[in-house]
């Protein structure tokens, strides 16, 4: 009986992955027989600009992505791939990424009907993942409770604006100039080519990376709350415990390096001018002067208000109650807390598993344990001397030297 349990959890899961890729096939492909509407065209809305903030757990993809949420030009979703995740639970992240990569192409074309194949029918807006920490979701004609030009209120958003549609939502997202998604699901850029040759889309994508010792010592501190993502990343294999979190941490840094070498060794032409790759540290060490390059780069602009939003994010003390929220804190002493707070062994292997891209981003390993502690000792190489061989005049790895922070004056 327990043999015919486990074929049947598995028929199903399988049989439900197909329809979800039916559905999608279906709209995407079936003859249309009504007229083409603004967003059907061949090109890109005018001005509209879609951005994927590419990254892995623990990495200050939450902080970067309320960079762009808080944005008034922004419509921001947290994650919509975990829909995916959750709903087909039972399989591996191999097999669900054609499914992760169809949903992103839809809701970046702020088409949310795309949900309906893994939300109840007729779901509010607020039964999408971490709905409340968007603030076009939270804004008219959703909701009256931010106003344009005001930061968004998590809180309050999740006690007054729930009974917004989908439908309405969609409505919203096509009257912002950028739609910004934020996915720690995605291992390897291949898979997001349709996206990047839609004619449709002005797709940018921001590759952030973070310490692997870093991401480790907060993925540890975290519990079980990534036990289900540690399933499909590992195939669900038999492996668990610590070996498990070591296996997952090793997979992370393995995706980050498919998706740089991707951009070193054989680029295609339609990525040129259309990935950035960010390091977390870099953004806690000069935050508005990186933001403002991947504003940039993303064709935003600064604003006073922004400008004070970032600094008291990334300098004020406090803490987040939520492992997923974004808080005000200093960011510097955050992102160096592994330093302090991880035994050396641990660290030594993580140094082993994520070798490669630790050379390859600009991490310095420490051989001691009395090297991890001192803290005068600098561990992450500045970007121009680990990248002086990467320089290619068909991509802008680093920000140009013109670029300035924005500055009150």
């Amino acid at each position: 009986m327990r043999r015919l349990r486990v074929s049947l959890s598995v028929l199903v899961t399988v049989l439900l992955l197909e329809l979800v890729t039916i559905a999608t096939l279906s709209r995407w492909y079936a003859p249309s027989t009504s007229p083409p509407s603004a967003g059907s065209c061949s090109t890109p809305p005018q001005g509209k600009i879609h951005v994927l903030l590419l990254s892995s757990w623990r990495s200050g993809s939450s902080f970067l992505g309320q960079v762009f949420n808080q944005h008034p030009s922004v419509f921001y979703l947290m994650e919509p791939a975990w829909h995916v995740w959750k709903t087909l639970h039972m399989s591996g992240a191999q097999e669900v990424r054609m499914a992760v990569r169809d949903l992103l192409h839809q809701v970046l074309k702020c088409d949310l009907s795309v949900m309906d194949s893994y939300l109840p029918r007729q779901s509010k807006a607020s039964k999408l993942f971490m709905w409340s920490h968007s603030r076009a979701l939270c804004s008219p004609p959703l909701c009256s409770l931010t106003p344009p030009g005001a930061f968004s209120n998590q809180p309050q958003c999740e006690k007054r604006c729930v009974n917004g549609s989908l439908a309405l939502a969609a409505d919203a997202c096509r009257n912002y100039s950028h739609v910004v998604l934020k996915t720690v699901r995605i291992f390897e850029l291949e898979s997001l080519y349709p996206l990047l040759r839609d004619p449709t889309l002005d797709l940018r994508i921001i590759h952030l990376v973070r310490d692997p010792r870093a991401v480790w010592r907060s993925r540890r501190s975290l519990g079980y709350d990534l036990v289900r993502d540690n399933g499909l990343v590992l195939q669900h294999s038999q492996v668990k415990g610590l070996e498990a979190d070591y296996r997952v941490m090793e997979a992370i840094c393995q995706s980050h390096v498919r998706i740089y070498q991707t951009l070193l060794l054989d680029p295609p032409d339609f990525l040129r001018g259309r990935y950035k790759m960010v390091r977390y540290e870099d953004v806690v060490d000069d935050p508005l002067g990186q933001v403002n390059a991947v504003y940039k780069f993303t064709g935003l602009n600064m604003t006073h208000q922004l400008h004070r939003w970032i600094y008291h994010t990334t300098h004020l003390s406090g803490s987040a109650k939520d492992p997923f929220e974004t808080s005000s804190r200093n960011a510097k002493a955050v992102s160096r807390a592994w330093r302090t707070k991880l035994a050396h062994q641990q660290v030594r292997q993580v140094q082993q598993l994520c070798k490669g891209a630790m050379s390859l981003l600009g991490y310095r390993a420490v051989d001691s344990d009395k090297e991890q502690r001192q803290l005068d000792r600098d561990v992450l190489l500045p970007r121009e001397l680990n990248q002086l061989s990467l320089e290619s005049p068909r991509f802008s790895w680093l920000p140009s030297k013109t670029d300035k922070p924005f500055s009150e004056g």
